[in-house]
C-alpha cells in the first residue's frame, strides 16, 4: 500500500514538473513570436523586428560574401483560398543597395493581363498608399509572385497605410498592410532606400 501511494505521489509531481514546463516553453516561444520571426530559408539567420509590423532576416552570399538582407510585412488579412497564409511584402537588399521587391499573395494569381515591353507577363494591380491610389504593371513570376516597382516601394515604407487589390483565380482580393513605424535608418543602411511620397 505504502509502495502505491509513494507511486501516485511521484506521478502528481512529474505530471505538475511537465505543466510547468509546458507553460515555460509556451511562454517563451510567444516571446520569441513577438520579437522574432524563424527563417524558411537555409542559411539565413532569424528575423528581427525591423519596427513595426516589419521583419528584417539577414544572411550572406555563399559564393560571394555579399551581406543580404531581406525585410518582411504581413498583411493584416488573409485571402479566402489559403487562410493558413497571409500575404506579404519582400524586399531584398545586398551590400546595402537595393535589389528587388516582391508581392506574394500567398495564393495562385489570375492570367496576367499583357506583355511587357520585353515579353515578360505583367500584371495590372490597384495600390493605396495612404490617401493616394494607382495602378501600377507589376511583373507576374510564376502565378505565384508580382515583382514590385521601386517608386511603389518608397511610397509603402514611409507610409501607414499600403493596400494591394489584385486578381487571383477566384476574382479580386485586396490585401490590406500597416507599414508604419519601419526603422527608416536601418532601411537606409541595408538598402539605400528612403520614404517618397507618390
Amino acid at each position: 500500500m505504502k509502495v502505491l501511494r509513494l507511486w501516485q505521489k511521484q506521478r502528481r509531481r512529474g505530471l505538475a514538473a511537465a505543466v510547468v514546463l509546458s507553460s515555460l516553453i509556451l511562454m517563451a516561444g510567444s516571446a520569441f513570436a513577438q520579437q522574432g520571426a524563424l527563417s524558411p530559408y537555409q542559411g539565413e539567420q532569424d528575423g528581427v523586428s525591423a519596427g513595426g509590423n516589419w521583419m528584417a532576416f539577414r544572411s550572406e552570399d555563399k559564393m560571394t560574401g555579399a551581406k543580404k538582407a531581406r525585410f518582411e510585412l504581413l498583411a493584416n488579412n488573409y485571402f479566402r483560398e489559403d487562410p493558413d497564409y497571409k500575404p506579404r511584402v519582400e524586399i531584398v537588399c545586398s551590400d546595402g543597395k537595393y535589389e528587388h521587391a516582391d508581392f506574394d499573395p500567398g495564393t495562385r494569381l489570375g492570367r496576367p493581363d499583357y506583355p511587357g515591353f520585353w515579353g515578360q507577363p505583367k500584371m495590372e494591380v490597384m495600390v493605396r498608399i495612404d490617401g493616394s491610389h494607382d495602378h501600377k504593371g507589376w511583373n507576374w513570376l510564376r502565378a505565384r509572385f508580382l515583382s514590385m516597382d521601386k517608386g511603389t516601394i518608397r511610397g509603402m515604407i514611409g507610409a501607414q497605410v499600403f493596400n494591394v487589390e489584385v486578381r487571383t483565380r477566384t476574382g479580386y482580393a485586396i490585401a490590406e498592410f500597416s507599414p508604419g513605424g519601419l526603422n527608416l535608418d536601418e532601411m537606409k543602411h541595408s538598402c539605400d532606400l528612403t520614404p517618397h511620397k507618390p
